[in-house]
């Protein structure tokens, strides 16, 4: 790793613009712990010739955390709002540094060493994560379920849904830039911050590095803050709500394609398959996949177009390149068109059961007309009217 030149001063500092890192510590009845935190990166900025600020972010304390840190002469702000995620936004909001570092204040994270940390950081890096599976993790420093279950699938899936680069995306101990961390437009609240930061760091394209960090146990004698399955959930959720791709659009997709094969295979006659007999039955469950499937595929579109406007995602170059081809009108267009031709084979049925006096009909040959024709007119009613919310949303805001 090629070190970076460090300032030859060194000193905890309040003026604005002599800060060249703010530390950051999320604090929630950590006065066990938080003493021996502020010391050691205060050890960090002495030996590293470091110009740095410390800021506890307070969530609410009422062990005397904050009188701890007001004596050793460090900067406490209060954050009222409940959260991981919270604490972290209202402390890094107020930090004067041009990079930040952000903690655990339960002495699980040794801020003596994040010097590798700032150097990524004065080398152009954005966000720098710390990777606790190739620094070390001491025994009793995680979960059994956390390190070998919750924590690699996790990061799987952010490595699939957002090809973030990381190998630990959950490491409490990391950098960034602050003027980085402006652009990602944080709102989580809750633990799910640590996904969403290299979630938006990846969509945005930052430069993204890691670096080995050791994992020890905390100096607590109380549980920690984290719930397995209710923070672990609160992860996935977020991911899902953040990947219209895999939430809506690969299922739908998937759905609209069985739908629409199965039900092109039927309309010829029954079926079999082996020792299964496939007939209308088949026929309408065909049809109604290729519903749900349209459907999902649908809020794929929408929430993509959402994402975008709103900021969440960066502007996707497809969704541009359709957009100017495919327009309300032409929604409206192919809409009337599905639409209208499930009428005309809604009203070939009709005469079809005419033709016999209304009278009792075969179910396996009417319903073969009449599957297809409602299934097409409710493709094509849902097409007009997605072409009209698809154009609410595309309106320029600005």
């Amino acid at each position: 790793m090629t070190v970076a030149q460090r300032s030859p001063t060194h000193q905890e500092t309040s003026t604005p613009g002599a800060v060249e890192v703010s530390i950051v510590m999320p604090c929630l009845n950590e006065a066990e712990t938080l003493a021996a935190c502020i010391r050691k990166a205060r050890q960090a900025i002495e030996r590293d010739g470091l110009t740095a600020e410390i800021i506890v972010a307070d969530n609410g304390s009422s062990d005397g955390s904050q009188v701890i840190a007001e004596k050793l002469g460090v900067r406490v702000v209060p954050v009222t709002k409940k959260g991981y995620g919270s604490a972290l936004i209202g402390g890094i909001n107020v930090a004067r540094g041009r990079f930040v570092i952000m903690g655990d204040a339960d002495d699980s994270y040794d801020f003596t060493a994040i010097a590798p940390l700032i150097d990524k950081l004065r080398e152009g890096y954005d966000l720098v994560v710390g990777n606790r599976f190739r620094g070390g993790i001491e025994s009793g420093a995680m979960p059994w379920s956390h390190r070998w279950v919750g924590n690699p699938v996790l990061t799987l899936i952010s490595r699939l849904f957002f090809h973030t680069p990381v190998g630990d995306a959950h490491c409490g101990l990391r950098g960034f830039r602050k003027d980085a961390y402006e652009r990602m437009t944080l709102r989580a609240t809750g633990m799910e911050f640590a996904s969403e930061m290299v979630i938006k760091a990846s969509l945005k394209r930052m430069r993204i590095a890691e670096v080995p960090v050791t994992l020890r146990p905390d100096g607590r004698s109380r549980p920690p803050h984290l719930r397995t399955w209710r923070d672990g959930w609160r992860h996935l959720r977020f991911m899902l709500l953040f990947s219209p791709r895999w939430l809506f659009l690969y299922p739908g997709a998937a759905l609209f394609a069985v739908g629409v094969l199965l039900s092109a295979v039927l309309l010829g006659g029954p079926l079999r398959v082996g020792g299964l007999h496939l007939d209308i039955h088949t026929l309408l469950v065909a049809g109604f996949l290729a519903l749900l499937g349209y459907q999902l595929v649908l809020f794929a579109l929408f929430t993509k177009i959402f994402a975008v406007q709103s900021g969440f995602h960066p502007p996707y170059p497809l969704l541009d390149s359709v957009s100017r081809y495919v327009t309300l009108e032409v929604g409206l267009v192919a809409g009337a068109l599905m639409a209208l031709v499930g009428v005309i084979a809604l009203v070939a049925a009709v005469a079809s059961w005419g033709a016999v006096g209304f009278g009792t009909l075969n179910p396996s040959l009417t319903m073969r007309e009449v599957i297809p024709a409602v299934v097409l007119l409710a493709l094509g009613t849902q097409t007009v009217f997605a072409s009209f919310f698809i154009s609410i949303l595309s309106i320029d805001r600005s």
